[in-house]
């Protein structure tokens, strides 16, 4: 028994478009766009979240793969930091 998501969790699904060289490359190759989405999102709620930003331009989603992305080990003067995990969706 799956519920549906509400309208005010699709819209915080999708944090940010992830901006980079291998973006574009996916995007020009496989005709994928990615996003960086919160930490519990599923695929059905990914795919739904994207077709609800988009849905002025009549975007259907045909697939979703999602990563999980550990935070890089970085230093800041002495003292040694990490960065935040992140998930990342690829949509098709």
């Amino acid at each position: 028994m799956t519920t549906q998501p509400t309208q005010e969790r699709l819209t915080q699904i999708l944090a940010a478009p992830v901006i980079s060289e291998k973006s574009t490359y996916v995007a020009d190759k496989f005709n994928q766009v990615i996003f960086e989405v919160i930490p519990n999102a599923t695929k059905p709620e990914v795919k739904a979240a994207v077709e609800l930003m988009f849905q002025k331009q009549g975007i259907k989603v045909t697939g979703v793969q999602t990563i999980n992305q550990r935070g890089k080990t970085k230093r800041f003067g002495r003292t040694i930091g990490r960065r935040d995990n992140i998930k990342k969706a690829y949509v098709s």
